[in-house]
């Protein structure tokens, strides 16, 4: 039989075991809300850096969802171990609370392994989040720099409306940066990341931009315009003049030179009229664009113009240039040849001075070139001598001899 001793030794017993249940209870406690914290914390962090940057943050996000749901696991274990053992009932054993602390205990270093993973994980994720917050910094004032070039944009286009211009491109150009920025807005880092958000921002200033600057254009493109309408129907006034003396210059190289001088030449006169009435029709053209202020068109127009007008004036100085060629040679037929023969030389002087002499390749083609310009007055033979295909001989071994000297110094610096 027991007496009041064994029943104090029990009661002491039993409050121990409560004790040490309870504060197994309470680190448990605190071990869940430290893991429960992290958590929420670093579920936070990769949400912010999904939005920054999707892709890179597709890993992190992956190996998150394994912790997220080792800790919702142990959240689980821990509220089961809680419901199980009811410390606030008294009627409980020794044992029962002993067995209630092995397992808040058990529950704890659980809760805190995991949290020490998310710690970690944390950790490895902070340098990344910290260059992408750094690189967050730049957003603010690249949004600000895109808002200003709008509003810059709709205030030249309006002035260049109000003053009567065509504005309708750079109009069209605000429009499409408007609705980038519209974009940038409703998707936001969320939709974009922080790149394209960066580089929405970028799109929508440098196109603000293009139509702020063609917009405030257009006032000078329309004085430019009309200056060069004036000037350009000069200039189509000069080159039709040139038909007359072209005509003339064909006549006397039909009449005084073989038909291999003139050939290439021939229905100069008529391309040079056919040139000229095609410049005409184009600053027609370009004078109904300027009536309606579409400067642009204009400019196209003009430009149009032009090259009819330079292909005409090139045409006329090949027919009244060959006929001075073709006359300088028929008084002297050795002067032409004079400068061939001295880049025939410099080309011979060049491959002798090579180290063992003149490479056979190159001594065989200024050996050629040399037979060549001695057969070239050959041409020059009957009543009317081909001078334009003596000139064209003697322009192709020059042109000859100045490629081997240039093999020549390219193989020397390949060498040396």
């Amino acid at each position: 039989m027991r007496g009041p001793g064994d029943q104090r030794r029990r009661s002491g017993r039993g409050a121990q075991a409560a004790a040490g249940a309870v504060e197994a209870r309470e680190a448990a406690a605190a071990a869940f809300y430290d893991m429960d914290q992290a958590q929420k914390y670093i579920d936070g962090r990769v949400t912010v850096f999904e939005d920054l940057d999707a892709k890179a943050a597709a890993p992190a996000r992956r190996e998150f969802s394994g912790l997220a749901e080792a800790a919702d696991a142990a959240s689980v274990a821990y509220i089961s171990v809680l419901d199980a053992h009811d410390l606030d009932d008294r009627d409980r054993s020794p044992a029962e609370y002993d067995a209630a602390r092995r397992a808040f205990v058990a529950s704890t270093e659980r809760l805190q392994h995991i949290t020490r993973n998310l710690n970690g994980f944390a950790e490895r994720l902070a340098p990344q989040m910290a260059r992408l917050e750094s690189a967050l910094d730049q957003l603010p004032p690249r949004l600000t720099a895109a808002r200003d070039a709008v509003a810059a944009a709709d205030t030249a286009v309006a002035a260049a409306k109000e003053a009567g211009m065509d504005a309708a491109e750079p109009e069209a150009e605000l429009e499409r940066a408007r609705q980038v920025l519209a974009q940038l807005g409703s998707q936001g880092l969320g939709g974009l990341g922080l790149d394209g958000a960066i580089r929405k921002a970028d799109e929508v200033r440098e196109i603000a931009e293009r139509a702020r600057e063609a917009a405030a254009e257009l006032p000078q493109m329309a004085q430019k315009v009309r200056n060069s309408l004036a000037s350009a129907r000069t200039r189509v006034d000069v080159v039709a003049n040139r038909a007359g003396p072209v005509r003339e210059a064909m006549r006397i190289l039909v009449r005084g030179y073989s038909q291999s001088c003139w050939q290439d030449l021939k229905g100069a006169p008529e391309s040079i009229e056919a040139a000229v009435t095609r410049a005409r029709e184009r600053l027609n053209e370009a004078s109904a664009y300027a009536a309606r202020t579409e400067w642009r068109q204009a400019q196209q127009a003009l430009t149009a113009a032009r090259t009819e007008l330079n292909a005409a004036d090139r045409r006329a100085g090949q027919v009244t240039g060959r006929v001075d060629e073709l006359k300088a040679v028929a008084e002297d037929p050795s002067r032409p040849a004079e400068s061939v023969h001295f880049a025939v030389r410099d080309a011979q002087r060049l491959a002798m001075s090579q180290p063992g002499g003149p490479a056979p390749r190159h001594a065989q083609v200024l050996d050629s070139l040399v037979e060549r310009l001695e057969r070239a007055p050959d041409r020059l033979t009957g009543a009317h001598p081909d001078y334009w295909a003596y000139l064209q001989e003697l322009e192709s071994i020059k042109t000859t001899a100045g490629d081997v000297v240039a093999r020549i110094r390219a193989e020397r610096a390949q060498q040396g």
